[in-house]
């Protein structure tokens, strides 16, 4: 499970040299981060080796050139738009990544609200950042974008941004995810330093796709799995071949949108483009970190099945469209993967259905299964007591400190309260305990009761294994795991028929 793939040291050394190569031949550059810049676990899962905070800790490298814009749009705002490996929404992932770049003593200049339109939301949201002191930028949509070139590049198009000051050699314009309107910054900000006499650059730093590795290598494919809703598919950059007789993966809408972006940067600059395709506007050098590609291929099919998992599951929540639903499958068939090459899927399913042959009710048939990084994996199965996944966490935590399967670690003692809690106070339609709550138990059982401290002692070890339920799980189980650093998948069925209380 653990076999390393990529060489974080080396991509490290290589990125900042060839950024700092980049910002060389201008005053000032301004570089579009594509992806998470803090917290990139896609990259981590499909590169095994890879620091999900590998991009944050080279901007600290380079912190005495750099200053953060960061872009929303104000259309994500409005509905509430959530990043799903944090669980939180886009305006409150732009405060998270305040604080945290921040702690990285790096300089935030501002908050751009993308395409604003006096929406009420984003109203409020920028009250809230002024109001902490933290300046923000309205840019409007862009008159005649995106043909219109002459209109684009005028007072009435970027000219009517206002201009963001920044006073740094590289500006880094990153955002919450796609569509946050990075691009239009980064050339409203070009079109203003041109008008002020100012030499500025645009670059893009984007993790994926893999630029130098082939188009259907599984780490190539696996970004189109996880860009399944927005259906990006790589692609050659025929620009590239033709200017150089070499082969370069892109993916289509940077292709598609190459030949007006190109003409934009030349109506700016009033001289001829130094990129003679997408793959040259990048800067992105991981593909020299990878030192196992055959780890890489397989952890990139890994992901590829857990993104299945989530889009099915979404699609069922009615979070995505049949569409993306069958494009993703597409997707697992041309790798000809199956749901049962995720080893911790079959045995979850097996011992639900075990449990239901038993004539256990469909309301706790619930099961949970955790693969540790042994290779040993464990189940636990819901009941009135305590959820699937808090049974399968207490016997994983058990298993590896050695404890007898038989052995309780929680005293009624503790548990009675909070059940009465929840059932009595609180008036909840279930009291079965969910993982958090079971994991609060065993701590206060730990401070009198040293074989539960033993267990609390093995939590650290779930860090990077793999989970899977045999049902949705709610929300705060989703998040425990999280936190817990336990990969997790479900099989697209609710716990129970029930259309709000579902457990």
């Amino acid at each position: 499970m653990n076999k390393t793939g990529f060489d974080h040291q080396r991509y490290i050394e290589e990125q900042s040299k060839y950024i700092l190569e980049r910002v060389n031949n201008y005053d000032k550059l301004y570089l579009e981060f594509g992806g998470k810049l803090i917290g990139d676990f896609h990259a981590k899962r499909v590169l095994p080796g890879f620091d999900e905070n590998a991009k944050i800790k080279l901007l600290y490298k380079l912190r005495e050139k750099v200053e953060i814009v960061i872009c929303v749009y104000a259309g994500d705002i409005e509905r509430n738009k959530m990043r799903g490996d944090y669980g939180i929404t886009y305006d409150m992932d732009v405060l998270r990544l305040i604080d945290d770049l921040r702690e990285y003593e790096l300089l935030v200049n501002s908050v751009v609200i993308t395409r604003y339109d006096d929406q009420p939301s984003t109203n409020v949201f920028i009250n809230k950042l002024e109001r902490r002191g933290i300046k923000v930028y309205k840019h409007r949509k862009t008159k005649g974008y995106p043909t219109d070139v002459d209109t684009i590049v005028s007072d009435e198009g970027y000219g009517e941004n206002p201009y963001i000051e920044t006073t740094m050699p590289i500006v880094v314009v990153t955002a919450p995810g796609p569509g946050s309107g990075k691009l239009a910054t980064c050339l409203s900000q070009l079109y203003h330093e041109y008008r002020c006499g100012q030499s500025a650059g645009y670059s893009k730093f984007e993790t994926f796709p893999v630029w130098n590795v082939p188009l259907k290598h599984p780490l190539n494919i696996a970004y189109e799995a996880a860009t399944v809703d927005l259906k990006d598919v790589n692609m050659i950059d025929s620009f590239h071949f033709d200017a150089y007789n070499e082969v370069a993966v892109n993916y289509n809408r940077d292709i598609e949108s190459f030949p007006v972006l190109k003409r934009i940067i030349e109506k700016i600059t009033g001289e001829e483009s130094v990129y003679k395709s997408p793959t040259d506007m990048g800067v992105n050098r991981v593909g020299f970190g990878i030192v196992d590609d055959e780890a890489v291929r397989e952890a990139s099919k890994q992901e590829i099945i857990r993104r299945y998992f989530h889009t099915i599951c979404d699609y069922k929540k009615g979070y995505a469209d049949k569409e993306t639903s069958e494009r993703i499958k597409l997707i697992m068939d041309e790798l000809n993967l199956k749901e049962s090459d995720r080893k911790v899927v079959e045995p979850a399913r097996v011992y639900s259905a075990k449990l239901k042959e038993n004539a256990c009710k469909a309301e706790v048939c619930s099961v949970t299964s955790i693969e540790l990084c042994d290779g040993e994996i464990l189940t636990g199965r819901s009941s009135l007591l305590m959820d699937a996944t808090a049974a399968a966490t207490l016997n994983a935590i058990k298993h590896l400190a050695n404890i007898s399967d038989s052995l309780h670690l929680i005293s009624p003692v503790v548990l009675e309260p909070i059940i009465g809690l929840k059932r009595d106070k609180f008036g909840s339609k279930n009291t079965a305990l969910n993982c958090e709550e079971i994991l609060i138990a065993l701590s206060i059982s730990a401070a009198t009761n040293p074989t539960a401290q033993a267990a609390m002692e093995k939590l650290s070890e779930l860090r990077g294994c793999q989970a899977h339920s045999t049902t949705i799980l709610n929300t705060n189980d989703e998040q425990t795991f999280r936190k817990l650093g336990i990969e997790v998948t479900s099989d697209p069925e609710y716990p129970t028929e029930n259309l709000f209380y579902n457990f």
